[in-house]
């Protein structure tokens, strides 16, 4: 099964924009499951090559990422402060990732551009897979 997994705070303007995009991506990719999820849950993925679209600064287009070793994690003072980061190194970690896919979306750019950019990554992302 083919799923992207959309992170994004419904609440926050500068956070919200993957979600909103779930109804486009998932008309325009009927063959891919696009799941939100709450960042605060313990993370599930049902393989071990996630695909993940998510809010990134300091960017100006969608950007594609690869290296979780990368992505800052802020310090962790009690358990609400366990990030994607944070979460996505212990997985990997642990072995229940081997590599992850984050179509990262800035904060601010048009819904219509944050989707025409998705579109080929999200092709490339799922290409050879069935």
């Amino acid at each position: 099964m083919k799923t992207v997994y959309i992170f994004g705070n419904p609440l926050l303007s500068f956070d919200n924009l993957p979600l909103k995009l779930m109804p486009d991506l998932a008309k325009k990719f009927p063959a891919i499951t696009f799941l939100s999820i709450d960042p605060n849950e313990n993370l599930k993925f049902t393989d071990k090559k996630p695909v993940i679209i998510d809010t990134i600064f300091g960017i100006k287009k969608v950007a594609v990422l690869h290296d979780i070793d990368r992505i800052i994690t802020d310090k962790i003072y009690s358990a609400h402060d366990l990030d994607l980061s944070f979460n996505l190194k212990l997985l990997a970690k642990l072995g229940y990732i081997e590599k992850v896919t984050i179509l990262g979306v800035p904060p601010g750019i048009k819904k219509e551009e944050a989707l025409m950019q998705l579109y080929p990554l999200i092709e490339r992302s799922f290409s050879g897979i069935e």
